[in-house]
Protein backbone atom coordinates (compact mmCIF):
# COMPACT_ATOMS: atom_id res chain seq x y z
CA UNK A 1 0.00 0.00 0.00
CA UNK A 2 2.99 2.32 0.77
CA UNK A 3 4.38 1.80 -2.70
CA UNK A 4 0.92 2.51 -4.09
CA UNK A 5 0.62 5.86 -2.93
CA UNK A 6 3.88 7.00 -3.00
CA UNK A 7 3.17 6.01 -6.90
CA UNK A 8 0.51 8.12 -7.08
CA UNK A 9 1.64 10.78 -5.66
CA UNK A 10 5.12 10.78 -7.92
CA UNK A 11 2.45 10.71 -10.92
CA UNK A 12 0.29 13.26 -9.62
CA UNK A 13 3.57 15.55 -9.06
CA UNK A 14 4.89 14.82 -12.44
CA UNK A 15 1.64 15.73 -14.05
CA UNK A 16 1.01 19.15 -15.76
CA UNK A 17 -2.65 18.87 -14.24
CA UNK A 18 -2.15 19.60 -11.24
CA UNK A 19 0.49 22.84 -9.54
CA UNK A 20 1.46 24.62 -6.66
CA UNK A 21 -1.64 27.44 -7.35
CA UNK A 22 -3.94 24.19 -7.75
CA UNK A 23 -2.89 23.91 -3.99
CA UNK A 24 -3.25 26.85 -2.83
CA UNK A 25 -7.01 26.31 -4.53
CA UNK A 26 -7.69 23.53 -2.49
CA UNK A 27 -6.10 25.01 0.86
CA UNK A 28 -8.25 28.19 0.19
CA UNK A 29 -11.58 25.92 -0.40
CA UNK A 30 -10.68 24.24 2.61
CA UNK A 31 -10.32 27.40 4.79
CA UNK A 32 -13.58 28.45 3.32
CA UNK A 33 -15.74 25.64 3.81
CA UNK A 34 -13.85 26.02 7.65
CA UNK A 35 -14.83 29.61 7.74
CA UNK A 36 -18.59 28.64 6.80
CA UNK A 37 -18.78 25.82 9.31
CA UNK A 38 -17.49 28.39 11.97
CA UNK A 39 -19.61 31.28 11.32
CA UNK A 40 -22.57 28.22 10.97
CA UNK A 41 -21.77 27.17 14.60
CA UNK A 42 -22.28 30.92 15.92
CA UNK A 43 -25.61 31.58 14.38
CA UNK A 44 -27.21 28.45 15.37
CA UNK A 45 -25.61 28.73 19.28
CA UNK A 46 -27.62 29.54 22.17
CA UNK A 47 -29.84 32.61 21.61
CA UNK A 48 -27.98 35.59 23.64
CA UNK A 49 -30.20 39.25 22.89
CA UNK A 50 -27.20 41.64 24.33
CA UNK A 51 -23.39 40.71 23.54
CA UNK A 52 -20.63 42.36 25.27
CA UNK A 53 -18.27 43.51 22.70
CA UNK A 54 -15.13 43.51 23.19
CA UNK A 55 -13.16 46.60 21.94
CA UNK A 56 -9.34 45.19 21.94
CA UNK A 57 -7.32 44.87 18.72
CA UNK A 58 -7.59 40.61 19.36
CA UNK A 59 -11.59 40.86 18.72
CA UNK A 60 -11.01 42.60 15.67
CA UNK A 61 -10.63 39.56 12.92
CA UNK A 62 -13.41 37.55 14.04
CA UNK A 63 -15.22 40.43 14.21
CA UNK A 64 -14.51 41.62 10.47
CA UNK A 65 -14.99 37.97 9.38
CA UNK A 66 -18.95 37.68 10.53
CA UNK A 67 -19.56 40.74 9.42
CA UNK A 68 -18.10 40.15 5.66
CA UNK A 69 -20.01 36.52 6.15
CA UNK A 70 -23.13 38.60 6.26
CA UNK A 71 -22.57 41.15 3.76
CA UNK A 72 -22.10 38.12 0.69
CA UNK A 73 -24.99 36.27 2.23
CA UNK A 74 -27.14 39.42 1.84
CA UNK A 75 -25.39 39.96 -1.54
CA UNK A 76 -26.28 36.42 -3.00
CA UNK A 77 -29.93 37.07 -2.05
CA UNK A 78 -29.78 40.85 -3.62
CA UNK A 79 -28.52 39.88 -6.80
CA UNK A 80 -31.31 36.82 -7.14
CA UNK A 81 -33.94 39.35 -5.85
CA UNK A 82 -32.27 41.83 -8.96
CA UNK A 83 -32.67 39.28 -11.33
CA UNK A 84 -35.93 38.17 -11.18
CA UNK A 85 -37.61 41.25 -10.04
CA UNK A 86 -36.29 43.35 -12.80
CA UNK A 87 -36.48 40.94 -15.26
CA UNK A 88 -40.11 40.76 -14.09
CA UNK A 89 -40.83 44.62 -14.30
CA UNK A 90 -38.86 44.44 -17.52
CA UNK A 91 -40.62 41.88 -19.33
CA UNK A 92 -44.26 42.55 -18.27
CA UNK A 93 -46.17 45.73 -19.01
CA UNK A 94 -48.75 44.87 -16.68
CA UNK A 95 -46.81 43.98 -13.51
CA UNK A 96 -44.31 46.65 -14.59
CA UNK A 97 -46.87 49.16 -13.53
CA UNK A 98 -47.26 47.68 -10.10
CA UNK A 99 -43.85 46.61 -9.49
CA UNK A 100 -41.77 49.55 -10.05
CA UNK A 101 -44.03 51.72 -7.79
CA UNK A 102 -43.23 49.13 -4.96
CA UNK A 103 -40.02 49.53 -5.94
CA UNK A 104 -40.12 52.58 -5.30
CA UNK A 105 -41.22 52.33 -1.80
CA UNK A 106 -39.28 49.79 -0.83
CA UNK A 107 -35.71 51.85 -1.50
CA UNK A 108 -37.39 55.10 -0.20
CA UNK A 109 -38.60 52.55 3.27
CA UNK A 110 -35.31 53.51 5.79
CA UNK A 111 -33.53 51.05 7.57
CA UNK A 112 -35.17 51.50 10.74
CA UNK A 113 -38.26 51.35 9.09
CA UNK A 114 -38.08 47.59 8.56
CA UNK A 115 -36.17 46.99 11.36
CA UNK A 116 -38.87 46.72 14.54
CA UNK A 117 -41.07 44.26 12.62
CA UNK A 118 -38.40 42.24 10.84
CA UNK A 119 -36.50 42.00 14.66
CA UNK A 120 -39.35 40.85 16.15
CA UNK A 121 -40.68 38.63 13.72
CA UNK A 122 -37.71 36.45 13.40
CA UNK A 123 -36.75 36.65 17.00
CA UNK A 124 -40.08 35.36 17.63
CA UNK A 125 -39.51 32.44 15.10
CA UNK A 126 -36.43 31.52 15.90
CA UNK A 127 -36.87 32.03 20.15
CA UNK A 128 -33.91 29.03 21.00
CA UNK A 129 -31.20 30.58 18.75
CA UNK A 130 -29.17 33.58 16.96
CA UNK A 131 -30.22 32.22 13.59
CA UNK A 132 -33.44 34.95 13.99
CA UNK A 133 -31.09 37.85 15.10
CA UNK A 134 -28.08 36.96 12.15
CA UNK A 135 -31.29 36.53 9.52
CA UNK A 136 -32.64 40.23 10.70
CA UNK A 137 -29.25 41.56 10.09
CA UNK A 138 -28.96 39.90 6.92
CA UNK A 139 -31.84 41.03 5.61
CA UNK A 140 -31.35 44.63 6.89
CA UNK A 141 -28.05 44.56 4.78
CA UNK A 142 -29.88 43.29 1.83
CA UNK A 143 -32.45 46.70 2.09
CA UNK A 144 -28.98 48.16 1.68
CA UNK A 145 -27.74 46.48 -1.12
CA UNK A 146 -31.25 45.13 -3.52
CA UNK A 147 -32.69 48.25 -4.94
CA UNK A 148 -30.51 50.02 -7.12
CA UNK A 149 -28.96 46.49 -8.82
CA UNK A 150 -33.00 45.54 -9.67
CA UNK A 151 -33.04 49.60 -11.54
CA UNK A 152 -30.00 48.81 -12.96
CA UNK A 153 -30.79 45.26 -14.13
CA UNK A 154 -34.33 46.83 -15.20
CA UNK A 155 -33.31 49.67 -17.17
CA UNK A 156 -30.45 48.20 -18.91
CA UNK A 157 -33.18 45.04 -20.37
CA UNK A 158 -35.32 47.93 -21.24
CA UNK A 159 -32.75 49.55 -23.76
CA UNK A 160 -31.27 46.48 -25.02
CA UNK A 161 -30.43 47.37 -28.82
CA UNK A 162 -32.93 46.03 -31.43
CA UNK A 163 -30.26 44.75 -33.56
CA UNK A 164 -29.72 42.43 -31.12
CA UNK A 165 -33.57 41.55 -29.82
CA UNK A 166 -33.83 40.59 -33.86
CA UNK A 167 -31.27 37.95 -33.98
CA UNK A 168 -32.64 36.51 -30.97
CA UNK A 169 -35.76 36.24 -32.52
CA UNK A 170 -34.98 34.97 -35.96
CA UNK A 171 -32.81 32.62 -34.07
CA UNK A 172 -35.98 31.37 -32.20
CA UNK A 173 -34.26 32.00 -28.93
CA UNK A 174 -36.56 30.66 -25.84
CA UNK A 175 -36.76 32.64 -22.85
CA UNK A 176 -33.68 31.11 -21.31
CA UNK A 177 -31.40 31.16 -23.85
CA UNK A 178 -32.69 34.92 -24.23
CA UNK A 179 -31.64 35.52 -21.27
CA UNK A 180 -28.46 33.86 -20.70
CA UNK A 181 -27.38 35.18 -24.14
CA UNK A 182 -28.73 38.46 -24.41
CA UNK A 183 -29.85 40.02 -21.91
CA UNK A 184 -27.78 39.07 -19.09
CA UNK A 185 -24.56 40.20 -20.85
CA UNK A 186 -25.82 43.39 -22.12
CA UNK A 187 -26.69 44.51 -17.87
CA UNK A 188 -23.56 42.47 -16.95
CA UNK A 189 -21.56 45.88 -17.35
CA UNK A 190 -23.84 48.14 -15.15
CA UNK A 191 -25.07 45.26 -12.77
CA UNK A 192 -21.07 44.55 -11.88
CA UNK A 193 -20.34 48.54 -10.77
CA UNK A 194 -23.87 48.89 -9.19
CA UNK A 195 -23.28 45.14 -7.06
CA UNK A 196 -19.77 47.18 -5.74
CA UNK A 197 -22.17 50.02 -5.08
CA UNK A 198 -24.49 47.79 -3.34
CA UNK A 199 -21.98 45.98 -1.05
CA UNK A 200 -20.92 49.74 -0.17
CA UNK A 201 -24.85 50.85 0.21
CA UNK A 202 -24.79 47.21 2.97
CA UNK A 203 -22.12 48.89 4.87
CA UNK A 204 -23.06 51.98 4.96
CA UNK A 205 -25.97 50.89 7.41
CA UNK A 206 -23.51 47.83 9.01
CA UNK A 207 -23.65 49.29 12.64
CA UNK A 208 -27.67 49.92 12.58
CA UNK A 209 -27.17 45.99 10.98
CA UNK A 210 -25.61 44.64 14.07
CA UNK A 211 -26.27 46.32 17.00
CA UNK A 212 -29.96 47.90 17.14
CA UNK A 213 -32.18 49.58 20.02
CA UNK A 214 -36.05 49.00 20.40
CA UNK A 215 -37.46 50.57 23.14
CA UNK A 216 -35.54 48.75 26.04
CA UNK A 217 -34.34 45.91 23.96
CA UNK A 218 -31.01 45.75 23.44
CA UNK A 219 -30.32 43.84 19.63
CA UNK A 220 -26.62 43.34 19.58
CA UNK A 221 -24.48 40.44 17.41
CA UNK A 222 -20.42 40.45 17.23
CA UNK A 223 -19.03 41.72 14.54
CA UNK A 224 -17.57 45.01 13.05
CA UNK A 225 -20.45 46.75 13.06
CA UNK A 226 -21.62 46.71 16.53
CA UNK A 227 -17.79 47.32 17.50
CA UNK A 228 -17.60 50.32 16.01
CA UNK A 229 -20.43 51.26 17.15
CA UNK A 230 -19.66 51.01 21.16
CA UNK A 231 -16.98 52.57 20.41
CA UNK A 232 -18.63 55.89 18.95
CA UNK A 233 -20.68 55.28 21.93
CA UNK A 234 -18.15 55.17 24.81
CA UNK A 235 -15.84 57.96 22.71
CA UNK A 236 -13.17 55.02 21.82
CA UNK A 237 -10.99 57.04 20.21
CA UNK A 238 -8.61 53.48 19.77
CA UNK A 239 -10.90 51.28 19.42
CA UNK A 240 -12.81 53.66 16.37
CA UNK A 241 -9.41 53.96 14.65
CA UNK A 242 -8.93 50.39 15.06
CA UNK A 243 -12.44 49.11 13.57
CA UNK A 244 -11.40 52.06 10.86
CA UNK A 245 -7.93 49.82 9.46
CA UNK A 246 -9.85 46.47 9.93
CA UNK A 247 -12.54 48.20 7.74
CA UNK A 248 -10.01 49.29 5.17
CA UNK A 249 -8.11 46.27 5.45
CA UNK A 250 -11.53 43.97 4.65
CA UNK A 251 -12.69 46.20 1.72
CA UNK A 252 -9.34 46.15 -0.31
CA UNK A 253 -8.91 42.45 0.09
CA UNK A 254 -12.70 42.27 -1.49
CA UNK A 255 -11.30 44.60 -3.86
CA UNK A 256 -8.69 42.34 -4.75
CA UNK A 257 -9.97 39.33 -4.25
CA UNK A 258 -13.20 39.71 -5.85
CA UNK A 259 -14.86 43.06 -7.50
CA UNK A 260 -11.22 43.89 -9.62
CA UNK A 261 -11.82 40.56 -11.35
CA UNK A 262 -15.08 40.41 -11.77
CA UNK A 263 -14.57 43.50 -13.68
CA UNK A 264 -12.10 42.32 -16.00
CA UNK A 265 -13.91 39.98 -16.76
CA UNK A 266 -16.86 41.94 -17.49
CA UNK A 267 -15.15 44.04 -20.49
CA UNK A 268 -15.77 40.93 -22.73
CA UNK A 269 -18.86 42.17 -22.42
CA UNK A 270 -18.79 45.46 -24.09
CA UNK A 271 -21.40 46.14 -27.05
CA UNK A 272 -19.02 47.64 -29.63
CA UNK A 273 -17.10 47.51 -32.83
CA UNK A 274 -13.92 48.81 -31.61
CA UNK A 275 -11.60 47.24 -29.18
CA UNK A 276 -10.59 49.24 -25.91
CA UNK A 277 -7.27 51.02 -25.98
CA UNK A 278 -5.86 49.62 -22.75
CA UNK A 279 -6.99 46.08 -22.27
CA UNK A 280 -7.77 45.82 -18.37
CA UNK A 281 -5.97 43.43 -15.86
CA UNK A 282 -6.56 41.54 -12.92
CA UNK A 283 -3.55 39.33 -10.78
CA UNK A 284 -5.96 37.15 -8.72
CA UNK A 285 -7.69 36.27 -12.08
CA UNK A 286 -4.66 36.01 -14.11
CA UNK A 287 -3.89 33.79 -11.17
CA UNK A 288 -6.79 31.93 -10.90
CA UNK A 289 -6.18 31.14 -14.63
CA UNK A 290 -3.37 29.35 -14.18
CA UNK A 291 -4.93 26.98 -12.27
CA UNK A 292 -5.80 23.53 -13.98
CA UNK A 293 -8.70 22.38 -11.37
CA UNK A 294 -10.29 25.50 -12.31
CA UNK A 295 -10.21 25.65 -16.01
CA UNK A 296 -11.46 21.95 -16.17
CA UNK A 297 -14.41 22.89 -14.17
CA UNK A 298 -14.95 25.78 -16.33
CA UNK A 299 -14.85 23.72 -19.43
CA UNK A 300 -17.16 20.85 -17.94
CA UNK A 301 -20.04 24.09 -17.00
CA UNK A 302 -19.54 25.35 -20.89
CA UNK A 303 -20.29 21.94 -22.59
CA UNK A 304 -23.88 20.85 -22.39
CA UNK A 305 -25.38 18.12 -21.07
CA UNK A 306 -28.05 15.70 -23.18
CA UNK A 307 -30.59 16.65 -20.64
CA UNK A 308 -30.15 20.63 -21.45
CA UNK A 309 -30.19 19.72 -25.05
CA UNK A 310 -33.28 17.52 -24.84
CA UNK A 311 -34.99 19.92 -22.85
CA UNK A 312 -34.24 22.52 -25.88
CA UNK A 313 -35.50 21.16 -28.59
CA UNK A 314 -38.85 20.53 -26.69
CA UNK A 315 -38.94 24.37 -25.98
CA UNK A 316 -38.31 24.24 -29.49
CA UNK A 317 -40.98 22.91 -30.55
CA UNK A 318 -43.31 24.09 -28.19
CA UNK A 319 -43.07 27.60 -29.81
CA UNK A 320 -42.92 30.81 -28.34
CA UNK A 321 -47.08 31.28 -27.82
CA UNK A 322 -46.62 28.50 -25.15
CA UNK A 323 -43.84 29.49 -23.62
CA UNK A 324 -45.38 33.27 -23.28
CA UNK A 325 -48.48 32.15 -22.19
CA UNK A 326 -47.04 30.15 -19.24
CA UNK A 327 -44.82 33.14 -18.06
CA UNK A 328 -48.09 35.41 -18.41
CA UNK A 329 -50.02 32.97 -15.69
CA UNK A 330 -47.39 32.77 -13.91
CA UNK A 331 -46.82 36.66 -13.63
CA UNK A 332 -50.26 36.88 -12.88
CA UNK A 333 -50.41 34.16 -10.13
CA UNK A 334 -47.47 36.14 -8.43
CA UNK A 335 -48.73 39.88 -8.70
CA UNK A 336 -51.74 38.39 -7.18
CA UNK A 337 -50.07 37.03 -4.21
CA UNK A 338 -48.05 40.26 -3.87
CA UNK A 339 -51.04 42.41 -3.82
CA UNK A 340 -52.89 40.30 -1.53
CA UNK A 341 -49.63 40.70 0.94
CA UNK A 342 -49.53 44.16 0.40
CA UNK A 343 -53.11 44.37 1.74
CA UNK A 344 -52.49 42.48 4.44
CA UNK A 345 -49.61 44.42 4.91
CA UNK A 346 -51.57 47.68 4.54
CA UNK A 347 -54.31 46.96 7.08
CA UNK A 348 -51.94 46.20 9.67
CA UNK A 349 -50.43 49.74 9.01
CA UNK A 350 -53.60 51.07 9.16
CA UNK A 351 -54.43 50.12 12.64
CA UNK A 352 -51.12 51.76 13.96
CA UNK A 353 -51.78 55.00 11.89
CA UNK A 354 -55.11 55.27 13.64
CA UNK A 355 -53.07 56.32 16.41
CA UNK A 356 -51.31 59.32 15.46
CA UNK A 357 -52.70 62.64 15.93
CA UNK A 358 -53.16 65.38 13.54
CA UNK A 359 -50.79 67.63 15.32
CA UNK A 360 -47.89 64.44 14.75
CA UNK A 361 -49.27 64.28 11.37
CA UNK A 362 -48.74 68.06 10.50
CA UNK A 363 -45.21 68.27 12.22
CA UNK A 364 -44.31 65.11 10.16
CA UNK A 365 -44.98 66.43 6.78
CA UNK A 366 -42.75 69.39 7.75
CA UNK A 367 -40.19 67.39 8.48
CA UNK A 368 -40.18 65.50 5.52
CA UNK A 369 -40.41 68.95 3.30
CA UNK A 370 -36.99 70.00 5.30
CA UNK A 371 -35.50 65.93 4.50
CA UNK A 372 -36.26 66.45 1.09
CA UNK A 373 -34.54 69.69 0.29
CA UNK A 374 -31.54 68.41 1.87
CA UNK A 375 -31.68 65.18 0.10
CA UNK A 376 -32.11 66.76 -3.45
CA UNK A 377 -29.07 69.44 -2.51
CA UNK A 378 -26.94 66.61 -1.54
CA UNK A 379 -27.73 64.43 -4.93
CA UNK A 380 -26.89 67.75 -6.60
CA UNK A 381 -23.56 68.32 -5.10
CA UNK A 382 -22.89 64.50 -5.65
CA UNK A 383 -23.38 65.04 -9.56
CA UNK A 384 -21.10 68.23 -9.92
CA UNK A 385 -17.93 66.30 -9.21
CA UNK A 386 -19.09 62.10 -10.35
CA UNK A 387 -20.56 63.40 -13.44
CA UNK A 388 -16.85 64.54 -15.03
CA UNK A 389 -14.45 62.35 -12.52
CA UNK A 390 -16.89 59.47 -13.65
CA UNK A 391 -16.28 59.95 -17.46
CA UNK A 392 -12.55 60.58 -16.83
CA UNK A 393 -12.78 56.60 -14.93
CA UNK A 394 -15.33 55.17 -17.97
CA UNK A 395 -13.77 56.33 -20.92
CA UNK A 396 -9.93 55.35 -19.53
CA UNK A 397 -9.42 51.75 -19.10
CA UNK A 398 -5.95 53.08 -17.02
CA UNK A 399 -7.22 55.11 -15.02
CA UNK A 400 -10.01 52.63 -14.44
CA UNK A 401 -7.43 50.13 -13.26
CA UNK A 402 -5.95 52.70 -11.55
CA UNK A 403 -8.21 54.38 -9.53
CA UNK A 404 -10.98 51.85 -9.24
CA UNK A 405 -9.26 50.25 -5.94
CA UNK A 406 -9.59 53.80 -4.57
CA UNK A 407 -12.91 54.77 -5.16
CA UNK A 408 -14.59 51.26 -4.29
CA UNK A 409 -12.42 51.88 -1.32
CA UNK A 410 -13.88 55.23 -0.34
CA UNK A 411 -17.13 54.33 -1.79
CA UNK A 412 -17.16 50.78 0.48
CA UNK A 413 -16.11 52.62 3.83
CA UNK A 414 -19.16 53.06 5.90
CA UNK A 415 -19.86 56.65 6.50
CA UNK A 416 -21.23 56.65 9.78
CA UNK A 417 -17.79 55.73 11.06
CA UNK A 418 -16.66 59.16 9.90
CA UNK A 419 -19.35 61.23 11.11
CA UNK A 420 -18.30 61.61 14.85
CA UNK A 421 -15.32 63.01 12.95
CA UNK A 422 -16.82 65.25 10.61
CA UNK A 423 -19.55 66.34 12.59
CA UNK A 424 -16.79 68.13 15.26
CA UNK A 425 -15.15 69.63 12.13
CA UNK A 426 -18.81 70.98 11.00
CA UNK A 427 -19.08 71.87 14.80
CA UNK A 428 -15.58 73.71 15.14
CA UNK A 429 -16.34 75.04 11.78
CA UNK A 430 -19.34 76.96 12.60
CA UNK A 431 -21.56 74.80 10.73
CA UNK A 432 -24.92 73.75 12.05
CA UNK A 433 -26.04 70.21 11.56
CA UNK A 434 -28.86 71.49 9.96
CA UNK A 435 -26.49 71.89 6.69
CA UNK A 436 -23.57 69.48 8.03
CA UNK A 437 -26.06 66.80 7.42
CA UNK A 438 -25.96 67.04 4.02
CA UNK A 439 -22.43 66.67 3.88
CA UNK A 440 -22.97 63.77 5.90
CA UNK A 441 -25.61 62.39 3.29
CA UNK A 442 -22.98 63.43 0.81
CA UNK A 443 -20.79 60.77 1.93
CA UNK A 444 -22.55 57.92 1.19
CA UNK A 445 -24.94 59.07 -1.56
CA UNK A 446 -22.57 60.23 -4.09
CA UNK A 447 -20.93 56.97 -5.36
CA UNK A 448 -24.40 55.91 -6.15
CA UNK A 449 -23.95 58.64 -8.95
CA UNK A 450 -20.59 57.99 -9.49
CA UNK A 451 -20.66 54.16 -10.01
CA UNK A 452 -23.24 54.54 -12.27
CA UNK A 453 -21.50 57.30 -14.80
CA UNK A 454 -18.83 54.77 -14.93
CA UNK A 455 -20.46 52.01 -15.72
CA UNK A 456 -22.33 54.09 -18.66
CA UNK A 457 -18.98 55.75 -19.85
CA UNK A 458 -17.39 51.96 -20.44
CA UNK A 459 -20.28 50.90 -22.10
CA UNK A 460 -19.76 54.18 -24.96
CA UNK A 461 -19.10 52.14 -28.18
CA UNK A 462 -15.18 52.41 -29.02
CA UNK A 463 -16.99 52.98 -32.99
CA UNK A 464 -18.53 55.90 -31.63
CA UNK A 465 -15.65 57.96 -29.96
CA UNK A 466 -13.58 56.97 -32.99
CA UNK A 467 -15.74 58.66 -34.95
CA UNK A 468 -15.94 61.54 -33.20
CA UNK A 469 -12.38 62.06 -32.89
CA UNK A 470 -12.33 61.22 -37.03
CA UNK A 471 -14.39 64.72 -37.76
CA UNK A 472 -12.51 66.51 -35.36
CA UNK A 473 -14.89 67.05 -32.36
CA UNK A 474 -13.48 69.40 -30.05
CA UNK A 475 -13.41 68.19 -26.19
CA UNK A 476 -16.65 70.11 -25.61
CA UNK A 477 -18.80 69.07 -28.68
CA UNK A 478 -18.05 65.54 -27.76
CA UNK A 479 -19.27 66.07 -24.22
CA UNK A 480 -22.79 67.54 -24.71
CA UNK A 481 -23.30 65.60 -28.08
CA UNK A 482 -22.11 61.75 -27.24
CA UNK A 483 -20.66 61.38 -23.77
CA UNK A 484 -23.76 62.63 -22.10
CA UNK A 485 -26.35 61.54 -23.92
CA UNK A 486 -24.98 58.22 -24.21
CA UNK A 487 -24.51 58.32 -19.77
CA UNK A 488 -28.01 59.23 -19.47
CA UNK A 489 -29.83 56.46 -19.06
CA UNK A 490 -26.88 55.36 -16.60
CA UNK A 491 -27.11 59.15 -14.84
CA UNK A 492 -30.68 58.93 -14.09
CA UNK A 493 -30.37 55.11 -12.36
CA UNK A 494 -27.67 56.83 -10.10
CA UNK A 495 -29.87 59.94 -9.65
CA UNK A 496 -32.86 57.72 -8.29
CA UNK A 497 -30.55 55.32 -6.33
CA UNK A 498 -28.08 58.13 -4.63
CA UNK A 499 -31.88 60.16 -3.99
CA UNK A 500 -33.13 57.02 -2.15
CA UNK A 501 -29.79 56.80 -0.54
CA UNK A 502 -29.90 59.75 0.83
CA UNK A 503 -33.70 59.60 2.01
CA UNK A 504 -31.84 56.36 3.92
CA UNK A 505 -28.97 58.42 5.37
CA UNK A 506 -31.39 61.01 6.61
CA UNK A 507 -32.05 58.53 9.86
CA UNK A 508 -28.03 58.71 10.65
CA UNK A 509 -27.72 62.33 9.08
CA UNK A 510 -29.91 64.12 11.10
CA UNK A 511 -29.34 62.29 14.03
CA UNK A 512 -25.76 61.50 14.96
CA UNK A 513 -24.71 60.53 18.25
CA UNK A 514 -21.00 60.81 19.59
CA UNK A 515 -19.23 60.47 23.25
CA UNK A 516 -22.83 59.95 24.62
CA UNK A 517 -23.89 63.39 23.04
CA UNK A 518 -26.87 63.50 21.21
CA UNK A 519 -26.87 66.22 17.88
CA UNK A 520 -30.30 66.27 15.95
CA UNK A 521 -31.84 68.82 13.58
CA UNK A 522 -35.14 69.29 12.01
CA UNK A 523 -36.33 66.58 9.55
CA UNK A 524 -37.96 63.14 9.30
CA UNK A 525 -34.49 61.43 9.52
CA UNK A 526 -34.24 62.33 12.95
CA UNK A 527 -37.81 61.71 13.78
CA UNK A 528 -37.60 58.75 12.36
CA UNK A 529 -34.58 57.46 14.80
CA UNK A 530 -36.41 59.36 17.61
CA UNK A 531 -39.34 57.03 17.44
CA UNK A 532 -37.64 54.17 17.24
CA UNK A 533 -35.44 54.91 19.91
CA UNK A 534 -38.43 55.64 21.67
CA UNK A 535 -40.55 52.43 21.02
CA UNK A 536 -43.36 54.58 19.43
CA UNK A 537 -44.47 52.14 16.58
CA UNK A 538 -47.01 54.30 15.46
CA UNK A 539 -45.23 57.24 14.58
CA UNK A 540 -42.16 55.64 13.34
CA UNK A 541 -44.92 54.00 11.06
CA UNK A 542 -46.42 57.71 10.24
CA UNK A 543 -43.07 58.90 9.24
CA UNK A 544 -41.84 56.05 7.56
CA UNK A 545 -45.36 56.33 5.23
CA UNK A 546 -44.61 60.01 4.73
CA UNK A 547 -41.05 59.63 3.38
CA UNK A 548 -42.11 56.67 0.78
CA UNK A 549 -45.25 58.92 0.29
CA UNK A 550 -42.74 61.89 -1.04
CA UNK A 551 -40.33 59.24 -2.70
CA UNK A 552 -42.81 57.87 -5.28
CA UNK A 553 -44.52 61.02 -5.68
CA UNK A 554 -41.06 62.50 -6.70
CA UNK A 555 -40.29 59.45 -8.52
CA UNK A 556 -43.45 59.86 -10.64
CA UNK A 557 -43.84 63.27 -11.40
CA UNK A 558 -39.84 63.61 -11.94
CA UNK A 559 -37.93 60.90 -12.51
CA UNK A 560 -40.19 58.56 -14.91
CA UNK A 561 -40.05 61.15 -17.10
CA UNK A 562 -36.68 61.69 -16.87
CA UNK A 563 -36.94 57.65 -17.58
CA UNK A 564 -39.31 58.33 -20.47
CA UNK A 565 -36.95 60.93 -22.32
CA UNK A 566 -33.70 58.41 -21.39
CA UNK A 567 -35.02 55.30 -23.30
CA UNK A 568 -36.87 57.74 -26.07
CA UNK A 569 -34.38 60.03 -27.09
CA UNK A 570 -31.09 59.05 -25.56
CA UNK A 571 -31.40 55.19 -26.28
CA UNK A 572 -27.89 53.77 -28.60
CA UNK A 573 -30.62 51.04 -29.42
CA UNK A 574 -33.35 53.86 -31.03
Amino acid sequence: MPAIWGKATATLRRSPQFSWVDAIVLLTLAAVIFGIGRTAQQWTGALRPAVEIDLSIRALPKYTLLSLSRGLVAYVLSLLFSLAYGYWAAKDRIAERVLIPILDVLQSIPVLGFLPGVVLALVAAFPRSNIGLELAAILLIFTGQAWNMTFSFYHSVRSIPNDQQEVATIYRFTAWERFRWVELPFSTIGLVWNSMMSMAGGWFFLMISEAFVLGDNDFRLPGLGSYMSVAVARGDTGAMLYAIVAMTAMIVLLDQLLWRPVVVWAEKFRVEEGGADHAQSSWFLSWLRRSQLIGSLVERLKQPSSRDHSRQQRAIRSGPARSRKLGKTVSILLLLALLLGSLLGGYRLFELLRLVSIAQWKQTVFSGLFTLGRVLLATALGTVWTVPVGLAIGLSPRLSQLLQPVIQLLASFPAPMLFPAVTAILAAAGVSLGWGSVVLMLLGTQWYVLFNVIAGAMAVPADLREAAISYHFRRSERLWKLYLPAIFPYLITGWITAAGGAWNASIVSEYVTFNRQVLSTWGLGAQISQAAAAGNFPLLSASVVVMSAMVVAFNRLVWKRFNMLAETRFSLSK
